[in-house]
C-alpha cells in the first residue's frame, strides 16, 4: 500500500503547478504596451489573446503523451513549451525580426503547454485520490485562478515595472517560473495506483482552511499592499500545505512501530478486516458517485454520439455564452481599463484572479460536504445560478463609475472560475465517466471558438468607436459590447435552465 504522505505530497505538487499554470492570464497587464510597441490594431491584439486559447485545440496530444511517457515528464514538456514561447518573445520583443505572426505562433505554443500541465494534474489527482477525485481535482485546479495574482505580485516585487514598461518583466516570468516549478515538483509527481480508498477527512479540512487563508490574503493584497511583503505572505501560504504530508509521515512512523509489535496472527486478522473494509468502501464510493440519481453504470455517451444529443448542445452553448465569455472579458480587461482612463490594470487583474480562486474553490467545498451528506447539487442548476449574476455584471459595466468596474470584475472573475470548475463534473454527470477524456475535450473546444467570435466582435466595435485612431477613449468604446455580452450571458442562463429541466428526471 503506498504511503499516504507521498499521496498528499503529490497533491501539493499539482497545486503548485496549477498556481503557475495560468501564465497567459497576465496578458491584459502588458497588452497595451505590446499593442504600441508592435504597432498592431485592436483586432490583431485580440487574435494574440485568442492564440493562447487556440493551443487547446491540440491539447489531446498531452493526453496521448501521458499514456507512453512517465507522468513527471508531461508537465516538464509543457513548461518547456512555455519557456520557448515566452522566452523567445522576451529576447526579441523589441526587434523588427519578431513579426506579428511570430508572436501568434509562439503564444499558441505556450498555450498548448498549459494543457500538458493540466493533463498531469488531472491524472495524479484522480489516480491518487479515487474516493475524493472530484474534491482533489477541484482543490488542485482552483489554484490556477491565482496565477495572474502571483505573476503580478512577482513582477511588482522584483522589477517594479512602470505602467508603459510591463511586457518584458511579465514575459520573462511567464517563461522561467513554470519550468522551475515543474522541475522542483517532478520527483513527487507519480501515480500510486492505490487501492486505498479510505478518506482522510482531516487532511482535506486542513487543506481547505489553508486554501481559504490563501484566498483571503490574495484579496487583501489586491488593495494596495506592499508588493514584497505580499509576495512573501503568498509564498508562505503556498508552502504551509506541506504540514499535511509531514503529519501523515509522523503518523505512519507511529503505526509502523505499533505494527511491528503485533503477532503474526493479529496481522492475518487485520488483513482480512482491511480487505472487507475496502469492499465496503468501494460500495460507498459507488454510492457517492451517484449524481442526482444518475449513477455510474448508466447509459454512457461518447465520441460522435455526443454530437447527436440535445443535452450536449445546450451544455456546449451555455458554457460558451458564460464562462468562455468571462475569459474573453478578462483577456480584454487591459483595453477596457485603458478606455476608461484607469491605469492600474494590474490591480483589476489581481482582483479578478483572487475572486476567481474563490469561485473555483466553492464547487470543491460543496462536493466535499455533499458526498458525505448523500446529496449532490445538480450541475446544470448550479451553473445557471452563477450565470445570472454574471449577466447582470456585464450590464453594470455600462455605468462609467470605477466602483462598478471593480464590482463587475469581481463578479465575473468569481463566476467564471466557478463555472469552469463545475464543468469537469458536469461532463461526467451528463454523459458518464467512461469517455470523459474525449467528451470534455470536445466540450472545451467552445473556448477557442468563443474566444475568437466574441473577442473579434469586441475588437471590431472598439475600432469603429476609435474612428481610425490607434486607441479609443470613453465608455462608448465597449458600450455595445457589454450590451451584447450581457444579453448573451442571459441566454446562457436560459439554456442552462432548460438543460436542468430536461435532466430533472434523474433527481
Amino acid at each position: 500500500m503506498p504511503s499516504p504522505s507521498v499521496q498528499w505530497l503529490s497533491l501539493i505538487g499539482t497545486m503548485w503547478l496549477q498556481a503557475i499554470n495560468g501564465a497567459n492570464s497576465d496578458f491584459p497587464v502588458y497588452s497595451s504596451q505590446l499593442k504600441d510597441l508592435k504597432s498592431i490594431s485592436q483586432i490583431q491584439l485580440n487574435f494574440l489573446a485568442f492564440a493562447s486559447d487556440a493551443g487547446k485545440l491540440f491539447g489531446w496530444l498531452s493526453g496521448l503523451a501521458a499514456i507512453f511517457l512517465p507522468l513527471w515528464l508531461v508537465p516538464v514538456i509543457g513548461a518547456t513549451f512555455g519557456l520557448v514561447g515566452y522566452g523567445v518573445q522576451f529576447l526579441f520583443l523589441e526587434s523588427t525580426r519578431l513579426s506579428y505572426w511570430h508572436l501568434f505562433i509562439l503564444t499558441a505554443l505556450a498555450g498548448n503547454g498549459i494543457c500538458w500541465i493540466n493533463t498531469a494534474c488531472y491524472l495524479i489527482c484522480i489516480q491518487n485520490f479515487p474516493s475524493d477525485s472530484r474534491v482533489a481535482v477541484g482543490l488542485s485546479t482552483g489554484y490556477v485562478a491565482l496565477s495572474a495574482k502571483i505573476y503580478t505580485v512577482l513582477a511588482d516585487a522584483i522589477f517594479h515595472p512602470r505602467p508603459n514598461h510591463n511586457a518584458k518583466p511579465y514575459l520573462l516570468l511567464n517563461a522561467i517560473v513554470p519550468i522551475l516549478i515543474s522541475l522542483l515538483v517532478s520527483p513527487f509527481l507519480r501515480e500510486m495506483g492505490t487501492k486505498n480508498k479510505a478518506r482522510s477527512s482531516w487532511g482535506f479540512m486542513v487543506m481547505f482552511a489553508i486554501t481559504l487563508a490563501t484566498g483571503i490574503c490574495a484579496v487583501v493584497g489586491s488593495f494596495g499592499s506592499e508588493a514584497r511583503r505580499h509576495a512573501i505572505s503568498l509564498g508562505i501560504l503556498l508552502t504551509v500545505p506541506l504540514v499535511v504530508p509531514l503529519a501523515m509521515k509522523y503518523r505512519e512512523g507511529k503505526e509502523e512501530l505499533w505494527w511491528n509489535r503485533k503477532e503474526r496472527r493479529v496481522h492475518d486478522i487485520t488483513v482480512d478486516e482491511v480487505e472487507t473494509g475496502e469492499r465496503v468502501m468501494d460500495l460507498e464510493v459507488k454510492e457517492a458517485g451517484a449524481v442526482d440519481g444518475k449513477v455510474e453504470g448508466s447509459v454512457e455517451v461518447g465520441g460522435l454520439q455526443l454530437l447527436r444529443k440535445l443535452d450536449f448542445w445546450l451544455y456546449f452553448f451555455s458554457y460558451m455564452f458564460s464562462a468562455t465569455l468571462g475569459l474573453v472579458f478578462l483577456n480584454n480587461l487591459g483595453q477596457i481599463a485603458e478606455s476608461r482612463g484607469f491605469s492600474k490594470t494590474s490591480t483589476l487583474v489581481s482582483l479578478s484572479s483572487s475572486f476567481g480562486f474563490f469561485g473555483r474553490l466553492l464547487p470543491s467545498l460543496l462536493d466535499y460536504y455533499s458526498t458525505r451528506s448523500g446529496y449532490m447539487v445538480s450541475r446544470p442548476a448550479f451553473m445557471a445560478t452563477l450565470m445570472a449574476p454574471m449577466a447582470g455584471a456585464f450590464f453594470l459595466l455600462l455605468n462609467p463609475s470605477r466602483h462598478f468596474l471593480y464590482l463587475s470584475t469581481t463578479i465575473i472573475g468569481a463566476c467564471t472560475g466557478a463555472i469552469t470548475s463545475i464543468a469537469v463534473s458536469a461532463t461526467t454527470e451528463l454523459f458518464g465517466i467512461k469517455h470523459f477524456g474525449v467528451n470534455h475535450n470536445i466540450v472545451v473546444t467552445n473556448i477557442p471558438i468563443g474566444s475568437f467570435l466574441f473577442g473579434y466582435l469586441a475588437a471590431l466595435l472598439y475600432q469603429r468607436e476609435a474612428e481610425g485612431s490607434h486607441s479609443c477613449k470613453g465608455i462608448e468604446c465597449y458600450e455595445k459590447t457589454f450590451i451584447i455580452w450581457g444579453s448573451t450571458c442571459s441566454l446562457a442562463t436560459l439554456l442552462c435552465i432548460v438543460l436542468y429541466a430536461k435532466t430533472r428526471k434523474f433527481c
